[in-house]
C-alpha cells in the first residue's frame, strides 16, 4: 500500500512484536524502553493501553509484561481467514520431522518477505526468527521471483542496487533456471546477505570509480550463494536453503516451503530433498485452502 506510514502506529507494533519474539515472552517495562529506544512516557502510554485493551498484561509480582488475552482472540481469527498459511505452518512441523532440518515459511508484503514460521530450529544457531523481515531483492525470494511476470522479475531484479548488466543477466538466468527445476537452492548464509544489502546501499553515496567496484563486488554478493546453471557442485556445499513455491487458486504464488540443512550436501541429496519439498507444496496448494 503506497503513502506516509504512522510511527505512532509502529510503535506499538514494534512492543506487540517485540512480546511475540521467541525468548521474549516475559519483559520488564526496562527491557523494553531499552530494545525499542523508546522514551518512558512513550512506553508507559502503549504498554497502559495494550494492557487496558487486553493485548498485553503484567505480572503483578515479577511486574513483567507478556503478551494477553486479547491477542488470542485476534490468532483464532487469523486462522480462519488465512487457512493456508495455518495449514503451511503444520506443513513446516511435518516436513522439519520427515527430513530432520529446520523448515520454514515465508510470504511475502509488498518490497519485503516476512517469515511467518520456523519450525525445527533445535540444536541450530543464528537461525531467523518468526516475524522477522528479510527485503525482497536479491539474492533473496527467488522462489517468488522466478513464478512472478517479467515486469515484477525486472523489478526484483532492480532492487539489487546495481546497474551491472552482468549482474542481471545472471539473476534472469538463475530464475529460469529455478522454474525449471522446480525449486530454490540458496548457499546464502546470513553474513553474506547482510553484506550483499550494506554494499546496495553505499553504492549510492561513493564517488563513481568506487561505485564501478561496488557493482562488481555486488554482482558476485548478489549470486554466489546461488547455484550454478548447470546444478553441478565441485563438492558438497553448505546449504543455507531449499525453497518451493505454494501456489493459490489463481496460480501465483501465496507463500514458500523450505527447509533449512545447514550442513554440506552432495547435489543428489539436494535434488532428493528438493523433490520431496516440491510435493509436499504441491498438496498443500492442491488442498484448496
Amino acid at each position: 500500500m503506497k503513502g506516509t506510514t504512522s510511527a505512532p502506529t509502529e510503535r506499538v507494533l514494534d512492543v506487540i512484536e517485540l512480546l511475540a519474539r521467541p525468548g521474549n515472552e516475559q519483559l520488564r517495562f526496562s527491557d523494553i524502553v531499552r530494545e525499542l529506544d523508546l522514551t518512558q512516557a512513550t512506553a508507559h502510554s502503549i504498554l497502559k493501553t495494550l494492557s487496558d485493551r487486553g493485548w498485553v498484561t503484567r505480572d503483578p509480582v515479577g511486574k513483567a509484561f507478556r503478551l494477553g488475552p486479547a491477542l488470542a482472540v485476534v490468532a483464532a481469527r487469523t486462522d480462519a481467514v488465512r487457512p493456508l498459511a495455518h495449514a503451511a505452518h503444520a506443513a513446516a512441523v511435518q516436513v522439519s520431522g520427515e527430513l530432520g532440518y529446520a523448515a520454514s515459511v515465508v510470504e511475502r508484503v509488498g518490497d519485503a518477505l516476512v517469515i511467518t514460521a520456523f519450525e525445527g530450529r533445535e540444536g541450530v544457531s543464528h537461525t531467523p526468527m518468526p516475524g522477522e523481515r528479510i527485503a525482497y531483492a536479491p539474492p533473496f525470494g527467488v522462489a517468488f521471483a522466478a513464478w512472478d511476470s517479467a515486469s515484477e522479475q525486472r523489478a526484483w531484479i532492480a532492487r539489487s542496487g546495481s546497474s551491472n548488466p552482468e549482474l542481471a543477466e545472471r539473476l534472469e538466468r538463475v530464475l529460469v533456471r529455478t522454474r525449471e527445476r522446480g525449486f530454490d537452492i540458496d548457499w546464502t548464509t546470513p553474513a553474506l546477505g547482510q553484506m550483499t544489502q550494506l554494499v546496495g546501499t553505499l553504492r549510492d553515496d561513493v564517488p563513481a570509480h568506487v561505485r564501478e567496484m561496488l557493482d562488481q563486488l555486488l554482482v558476485e554478493c548478489a549470486t554466489i550463494g546461488l547455484l550454478p546453471e548447470n546444478d553441478s557442485a565441485p563438492r558438497p556445499q553448505p546449504i543455507a536453503s531449499i525453497c518451493a513455491p505454494v501456489f493459490d487458486d489463481r496460480g501465483q504464488v501465496a507463500l514458500i516451503l523450505g527447509v533449512h540443512p545447514f550442513v554440506a550436501l552432495p547435489m543428489h541429496r539436494i535434488n532428493a530433498l528438493g523433490k520431496h519439498l516440491v510435493a509436499a507444496a504441491t498438496y498443500l496448494g492442491a488442498s484448496g485452502l
